[in-house]
């Protein structure tokens, strides 16, 4: 769907174009007229022969000229018929400001205006939402009495009144805009929608977002790479509301518990190479470096500062936001002997010290760039009776035009600053008010020059999947109404999927325990099988290192034992499995489901203690191999994997590939609304992985 009849209208209709003052519908008129739209205007309004000196129209079949763009602020009850006309003339995109939509109940309205758009290929942003904004051609077709500057910055957000806040407070920071969408209720066209346009739109160098919820994961990943690893690299930064959740309490799997909403979210904009900002403030300051900066080819800090406490508080930030302080050259630091004073720290943080004028700041910075060892450059200056802020912020800008690196600034103070830190931005140069912030969007900055080196194509190839044998679990599920897969009917499906699993078979009798714990032949662990009793450990529903002889008695005591405990559960059997002696580390997979999202996947350390350490982290299906090892690299445990201590090095490979296994079987049954294998026990590098228990939940 092409999208430039929405941004780059070439006449323009507004159906609903009011004559009081303060209307939605006038104030869109208004502006268009004001702000400097060169298009043409129709406004639609049967009761109005005129409006702002323009000709109005009875309806939109009047107008006898050719429409790219109509901008709909009639009451939702008529939004249908009024979309009926805009098909039969042929416009080909279409903003409904009205509200009144899914927003307060209406689906079955908003499905209506959906279906009339698709069918007619028209182009759609709302309902109920503020409009957009494109300062490029001085097009203002929204209810926002500001006009940006014109800039590179693309901002899409679900929330209109955030919108009109963001406008204010950008023109204080001079930042400008190529692109502004308040998407509204995104009866069509989505995030995933805009991104696919946005990766070939000239104008636009970063993309800025406001989320409260998104859908279509696999969607929204496929489009954001394509900003992110396309010719052209363009960063998308995302604020998401609604980061707690009081819902995991109630979940039946470990997974379920531990995998709040916002936990989605992180692995998604993970996955996708999207950059959370934490605050609004933090999306700005990521938006001024991300402008004005090219991308650092490591992630090595130099800071240079006239005093020595903020240095040390720089250097804390730089180290802490994951950056690291560049090792200065013997050639750098002799050089810099030559025009600092003798009593200046040569050794990063560079300390010019109190006393320093501009001159002295330019002398260290010209040195310093020319380092090798140097990635980029934070300039940090505190005011002294001999700082000259104007000269020393024209050094930093005279710099930063002749250098490849980032070259930030953070001048501490208030008015005695001011105008210098305003000298700064107008030239290009990204200004923080203090260290930690520098230090943060430089970690942003330098985190998106690594996004761009992913390789985010590497695909699993998973063999030994039976998607049609599996298949019979779910249907004999769904004819007996069973939604809960206790471990001994979860385990045939991880079969299936190519899963290792131990020798297991369930027992119906004691008799039967003990010739399936002869069977296998060694000592072996007995599970409680119930629907009823899913966290088996905790209800003494496990029973650990039992000989082949004991098998029959020891069953008789859990069947007892359990049966006092929960004398309402309908108990199918005890499962008998090998018992397993090799050491390795436990792990989790999981999954639980998102109700936009979709199907998340979890890994981390596993075992009893699940809960309590919480070490994990979130992906979402479909996985590449690459993401699975990204997700892996981010646990703690990562080291013990890897043989922390002298221990033996886990078969990381291995549980790369599980996590694969896992992704398919989502994929192909999307109906799982929750699993775990808890433990899934990772052996030494080449001896594999076993599944030790595992549930799954269907909806």
């Amino acid at each position: 769907m092409n999208l430039d009849s929405i941004f780059y209208p070439k006449s323009i209709a507004i159906i609903g174009a009011s004559t009081e003052v303060g209307h939605v519908g006038n104030d869109i008129v208004k502006n268009l007229i004001s702000q400097g739209y060169e298009g043409k205007i129709f406004p639609v309004n049967p009761k109005a022969s005129e409006l702002y000196n323009l000709k109005c129209y009875p309806y939109v079949l009047a107008i006898k000229e050719k429409v790219d763009l109509a901008i709909i602020v009639v009451p939702s009850s008529i939004v249908p018929t009024v979309l009926e006309t805009v098909a039969k003339k042929k416009i080909r995109g279409v903003i409904i400001i009205s509200a009144g939509f899914k927003e307060v109940g209406n689906i079955d309205l908003e499905n209506q205006v959906k279906k009339i758009c698709q069918k007619n290929n028209i182009a759609l942003v709302g309902p109920n939402c503020l409009g957009i904004i494109n300062p490029e051609i001085k097009m203002n077709a929204s209810f926002a009495n500001i006009m940006p500057p014109n800039g590179n910055i693309a901002f899409i957000s679900q929330s209109g009144a955030l919108c009109t806040a963001i406008l204010d407070y950008a023109q204080k920071l001079d930042i400008g805009f190529s692109k502004f969408v308040s998407v509204g209720n995104k009866a069509l066209l989505s995030e995933a929608d805009l991104f696919e346009y946005l990766a070939n739109d000239k104008k636009t160098k970063v993309v800025a977002m406001y989320v409260e919820e998104l859908t279509n994961a696999p969607a929204i990943i496929a489009a954001a790479k394509k900003l992110t690893h396309g010719k052209n690299p363009k960063p998308i930064i995302a604020i998401k509301s609604g980061r707690t959740s009081d819902g995991a309490h109630a979940s039946a799997s470990h997974t379920g518990a531990l995998a709040g909403n916002d936990s989605a979210y992180q692995g998604l904009f993970s996955q996708s190479g999207i950059i959370r900002a934490e605050m609004i403030s933090e999306l700005f300051e990521y938006l001024r470096i991300f402008t004005h900066n090219k991308l650092p080819k490591g992630d090595r800090v130099a800071i240079v500062t006239n005093a020595g406490g903020p240095g040390v508080l720089t250097t804390d930030e730089v180290i802490l936001s994951g950056l690291k302080m560049a090792k200065i050259s013997k050639e750098t630091e002799n050089k810099l002997r030559k025009v600092l004073p003798a009593y200046a720290n040569f050794h990063n943080p560079i300390d010019v010290l109190g006393d320093a004028k501009a001159d002295r700041y330019k002398a260290a910075i010209d040195i310093l760039e020319k380092d090798k060892n140097v990635d980029s450059i934070l300039v940090v200056l505190t005011p002294q009776s001999m700082t000259e802020f104007d000269l020393t912020a024209k050094a930093i800008i005279s710099a930063k035009k002749k250098s490849s690196k980032p070259i930030v600034a953070s001048f501490i103070g208030g008015k005695l600053v001011e105008k210098s830190v305003k000298t700064l931005r107008a030239s290009g140069v990204s200004t923080f008010s203090f260290p930690e912030e520098a230090a943060k969007a430089l970690d942003a900055l330098t985190h998106f020059a690594n996004i761009r080196k992913d390789k985010y194509n590497t695909k699993f190839n998973i063999k030994n999947t039976n998607k049609q044998a599996a298949d019979k679990y779910f249907i004999e599920a769904k004819k007996r109404g069973q939604t809960i897969f206790p471990e001994a009917d979860a385990l045939p499906i991880l079969r299936d999927y190519g899963f290792p699993l131990l020798h297991s078979e369930v027992a119906k009798t004691a008799a039967e325990a003990k010739n399936i714990a002869h069977k296998i032949g060694k000592s072996v662990v007995l599970k409680i099988v119930s629907q009823n009793i899913l966290h088996k450990t905790d209800a003494g529903g496990v029973i650990l290192n039992v000989s082949p002889d004991d098998a029959g008695t020891k069953f008789t005591e859990m069947i007892k034992n359990i049966k006092q405990k929960f004398p309402l559960a309908k108990i199918d059997g005890v499962l008998v499995m090998e018992m397993v002696k090799e050491k390795g580390v436990e792990m989790i997979l999981g999954s639980v489901k998102d109700s936009g999202l979709g199907n998340t996947i979890m890994v981390g350390l596993g075992g009893t203690y699940v809960e309590i350490f919480k070490d994990v982290t979130f992906g979402l299906a479909p996985l590449t191999a690459y993401d699975a090892q990204k997700m892996i690299n981010k646990l703690k445990s990562k080291k013990i994997l890897d043989g922390a201590r002298g221990q033996a090095v886990m078969d990381t490979q291995a549980l790369i590939d599980c996590l694969g296994r896992l992704s398919q079987l989502l994929i192909d049954f999307p109906n799982i609304k929750e699993l775990d294998i808890n433990p899934l026990l990772v052996l030494p590098k080449g001896q594999g992985v076993k599944v030790l228990d595992a549930r799954i939940v269907i909806e």
